[in-house]
C-alpha cells in the first residue's frame, strides 16, 4: 500500500466533513487535532576512513493526528487519523542512511515521502477497540519515533479499564509501514551484531504478516505496579514479559523509583531464538535532581528477541545501542537535571553513561565490549511567540571490540500547533 500526498489531503477533508455532520456533542466536543513541524538534522560519524564514514541528513516533517470523540450510545463509535509528510532539505553525496528519509536505488534519499494512517474505533463502558494503521506502545511492542516520522502498524487493539486499576490489552498486526518507508510490508526479528539469532532456510525466513499480543497492568497498591505480556511474532518467536515498577516515597522531593523487567523468548518453529533477559533501573529522585542506576544481563542461546524496527522493552536501549547480544552484561548511569528550580523552566538536561561486556563472538574469539555515553539538552520555549517550540540536542559515542565506533549529533527543533 502506497502512501501519497493526495491520500492525506482527501483524509484531512473527510474527517472535516464528518465533524461537521456529526450531531453528537461528545464526538465534536472530546476531538482533537495538532499538527507537528519537525525539524531534524541527524549526523554520525563512524570515526574511520573505511567504507562509508558518515551518515548526514537534514529533513523536515508534519504530522497531523486528529482523533474524535464518540458518538452517544451504549456503543459509540469514532476515528483517529495521523497525516505525515516530510522532505529532504540536505542529503550530501554518499551520506544517505541515516533512516530520516526513505532510500532510493542509488543509494541517496528520496527527496519526499508521505503517509496516512486511519483507524475506526468503538468504545462500550470503559472498553475501546481499535481497528486500522496505528502506533503501539506496550512491553510486547513499541513503535519507534525516533526519526523523522513515525513507525505505524496496521491491526487492531482493544484495551480494557472495566476494572479500577486494571488495564488489559490485546492486539493483532499483520503489517508495518517502518519510519524511513512509503509502504506496508510484512515484520520482521530484528537481527543485530551478535544477537546469535539465525533462521532455518536462511534469511528469507526472517519475514512475517502476523503479530499477536495479550497483556496488561494492574495497580497492586497505590505504589506497586504490575505489568505482564505474552506475545507472538509468527514461527520467529513467543515472549513472556514481566514487569514491576515501584516508586517509595521518602520525604519531601524526594523518591526511590525500582523498575524491574524480565523477558523469556523462545523460538516458534524458523528462527533460534532462545533468550532470558533480566534488567533493573533504580533512580533516586531529589528535588530537580534524578540519579539512577541501572543493570541487565542475557542469557541463553541468542540475544534478546524483538520486531525490527521497534524499541525493545529493555532497561539499558538507548539512544544508538540495546546491550542485549548473546550473553552481555551491562551497566548503566544517569543523571537528570531540571533547571526550572534554578529560575529556568523548560531546560532540561540528561547524561548517562553505560557499559558491557561477557558479548559472546564465538568460538577462539574474545568476549565482546562495547560502551556508550549520551547527553541531551532540551529547552522548550514558555511565553512569547516561540511558546512550545521546542529544541533537542542529543549526542552519544559509542566504542566497541567488534564493530565501528560511533560519534552521533542529532538536532531537533519542533512545534505542536492546536487545531482542534
Amino acid at each position: 500500500m502506497r502512501k501519497t500526498s493526495l491520500a492525506l489531503a482527501v483524509a484531512a477533508s473527510t474527517l472535516g466533513l464528518s465533524l461537521s455532520q456529526a450531531a453528537h456533542a461528545d464526538f465534536i466536543g472530546d476531538s482533537t487535532a495538532t499538527l507537528e513541524a519537525r525539524n531534524f538534522y541527524f549526523n554520525r560519524d563512524f570515526r574511520e576512513d573505511a567504507g562509508q564514514n558518515k551518515r548526514e541528513e537534514w529533513a523536515q516533517g508534519f504530522i497531523l493526528r486528529a482523533n474524535s470523540g464518540f458518538t452517544d450510545g451504549t456503543v459509540g463509535f469514532g476515528a483517529d487519523a495521523i497525516g505525515m509528510f516530510g522532505f529532504k532539505l540536505d542529503s550530501g553525496d554518499g551520506t544517505a542512511g541515516s533512516d530520516l528519509l526513505v532510500p532510493d536505488r542509488s543509494g541517496g534519499s528520496q527527496d519526499n515521502y508521505s503517509g496516512l494512517a486511519v483507524a475506526a474505533k468503538a468504545k462500550v463502558s470503559n472498553s475501546t477497540l481499535r481497528v486500522g494503521q496505528m502506533q503501539f506502545k506496550n512491553q510486547a511492542i513499541a513503535s519507534s519515533d525516533g526519526r523523522l516520522l513515525p513507525q505505524i502498524f496496521r491491526g487492531g487493539n482493544l484495551v480494557s479499564q472495566e476494572i479500577d486499576g486494571l488495564t488489559l490489552d490485546a492486539g493483532y498486526l499483520d503489517e508495518v509501514n517502518n519510519r524511513n518507508s512509503q509502504d506496508y510490508e510484512d515484520m520482521t526479528l530484528n537481527t543485530y551484531t551478535h544477537s546469535g539469532i539465525s533462521f532455518k532456510g536462511g534469511n528469507s525466513a526472517n519475514n512475517a504478516n502476523e503479530f499477536v499480543f495479550a497483556g496488561g497492568s494492574y495497580k497492586l497498591t497505590k505504589d506497586l505496579t504490575a505489568g505482564y505480556y505474552y506475545s507472538n511474532l509468527e514461527d520467529l518467536y513467543k515472549q513472556h514479559s514481566f514487569n514491576l515498577v515501584h516508586v517509595l516515597p521518602l520525604g519531601d522531593k524526594q523518591s526511590l523509583k525500582t523498575d524491574v523487567r524480565y523477558a523469556r523468548s523462545t523460538d516458534d518453529g524458523l528462527s533460534n531464538v532462545d533468550n532470558k533477559a533480566f534488567g533493573a533501573m533504580v533512580t533516586y529522585s531529589l528535588s530537580a535532581h534524578k540519579f539512577g542506576l541501572g543493570y541487565q544481563k542475557m542469557s541463553g542461546d541468542t540475544g534478546f528477541a524483538y520486531v525490527g524496527g521497534t524499541d525493545p522493552f529493555l532497561v539499558n536501549y538507548v539512544q544508538i545501542g540495546n546491550f542485549a547480544a548473546k550473553d552481555e552484561k551491562s551497566y548503566q548511569a544517569r543523571y537528570d537535571f531540571d533547571f526550572a528550580s534554578v529560575g529556568v523552566p523548560g531546560l532540561t538536561f540528561m547524561t548517562r553513561f553505560l557499559t558491557g561486556d561477557n558479548i559472546d563472538r564465538g568460538r577462539n574469539v574474545s568476549e565482546g565490549k562495547e560502551r556508550e555515553r549520551n547527553t541531551e539538552l532540551m529547552y522548550v520555549f514558555q511565553e512569547g511567540a516561540l511558546k512550545n517550540l521546542g529544541v533537542r540536542w542529543r549526542n552519544a559515542t559509542v566504542r566497541n571490540n567488534f564493530s565501528r565506533d560511533i560519534d552521533e549529533n542529532r538536532l531537533i527543533v519542533s512545534y505542536t500547533l492546536p487545531l482542534l
